[in-house]
């Protein structure tokens, strides 16, 4: 790896780490010794990369830097492309359009000798599973995880019986198969998840009071406590 490269690709790490990342830790992903990493965070900070830390404690990219968000990696390109036709193939309608319009894009936006890695792509999704059809706009449950809003659904359990429920959605998990709603559920008083398949009704109501990433923590401490006790 070139080091300007590696100079980039240290800032991708600091990028996906919101806590501080020591220097063994970038030198063992970079494969290169301690002595190398701090050459190239001095040259770093000598840019002016906003960049916190000493060797020893480990490091932070401050909040706010920007740099040319299209300046990716052949493999970053395919990763990118890769997730973008599961998602085509397996989003609601808004979300599988937003997915193809994203390759599109990427398609005109990257330098031109990329431009292969994402026509000529040899890598598909591939499932021979058959995914069950929803009855209500999926794009509604993330348009209500994105604005904090409760929502009222007429959910159907395994028997055919109908129940309302108002929840207040943190999560949508996508299976292969199916796609489930996590949502804290006003009736049970207590985490749920519900199959999108069988939502038979839905609309949103106002907003709930807890943040999103605040129920997902409590549901994620929950699910922990009880693998512990099985």
């Amino acid at each position: 790896m070139r080091r300007t490269e590696r100079l980039f690709q240290i800032i991708q790490v600091l990028r996906r780490h919101r806590a501080p990342v020591t220097g063994q830790a970038l030198a063992e992903e970079l494969e290169v010794s301690l002595r190398t990493l701090y050459r190239d965070m001095a040259e770093l900070i000598a840019q002016r990369v906003p960049i916190r830390g000493e060797a020893g404690t480990g490091y932070v990219l401050e909040d706010g830097y920007d740099m040319p968000p299209l300046m990716l990696t052949a493999d970053e390109l395919e990763a990118a492309v890769l997730g973008a036709q599961w998602v085509a193939a397996r989003g609601d309608d808004a979300l599988a359009r937003g997915a193809r319009d994203l390759i599109a894009k990427l398609t005109v936006a990257v330098p031109r000798e990329l431009q292969p890695v994402i026509v000529d792509s040899g890598l598909v999704p591939v499932s021979y599973r058959q995914r069950p059809k929803d009855r209500f706009d999926v794009a509604l449950v993330r348009g209500a995880i994105r604005g904090q809003m409760k929502m009222a659904i007429d959910y159907s359990d395994e028997a055919g019986n109908v129940t309302r429920r108002v929840i207040w959605p943190f999560l949508l998990a996508y299976w292969d198969e199916v796609r489930l709603i996590g949502g804290w559920c006003e009736l049970r008083q207590d985490f749920r998840h519900f199959r999108t398949d069988r939502v038979r009704k839905a609309e949103t109501l106002g907003r709930f009071p807890d943040r999103v990433a605040t129920l997902r923590r409590r549901w994620e401490a929950q699910r922990k406590e009880q693998r512990d006790k099985a």
